[in-house]
């Protein structure tokens, strides 16, 4: 697995590429799009079936950013693949929604803090 990581403290970075084509041409780029494309197949985010004549296909679009430590050194490139939702139809497209689901540590931390400086819940 390749790691987009990077552990100089240089604080420049290659410009965040406005096309795929842009981000191809870095090797900083290709690992961090490699390094999210791995990751979607891991967590075996999709299923490839065959094409049908009533099939709505559903684009997709790389974000690309970069981020930076606290102290403004440069952490690492960040690729994601992010599909069209706008592009799809319900129980055509897909059968079932997924919600972010908060930690209950999270909660916790969050309570804790408030308490701790007198912040209205």
């Amino acid at each position: 697995m390749r790691s987009t990581l990077i552990t100089s403290r240089n604080t420049e970075a290659q410009p965040k590429p406005s096309t795929v084509q842009e981000a191809l041409a870095s090797e900083a780029w290709q690992e961090a799009m490699q390094s999210e494309y791995d990751a979607l197949v891991k967590n075996n985010t999709w299923t490839l079936v065959p094409k049908s004549f009533d099939m709505n296909i559903v684009g997709n679009t790389w974000v690309f950013r970069v981020k930076f430590h606290a102290d403004r050194t440069l952490q690492k490139y960040k690729a994601r693949l992010v599909a069209k939702g706008f592009q799809q139809t319900p129980d055509l497209d897909f059968f079932e929604t997924f919600s972010p689901v908060i930690k209950p540590s999270t909660i916790r931390i969050v309570l804790t803090l408030a308490v701790t400086h007198n912040w209205d819940i």
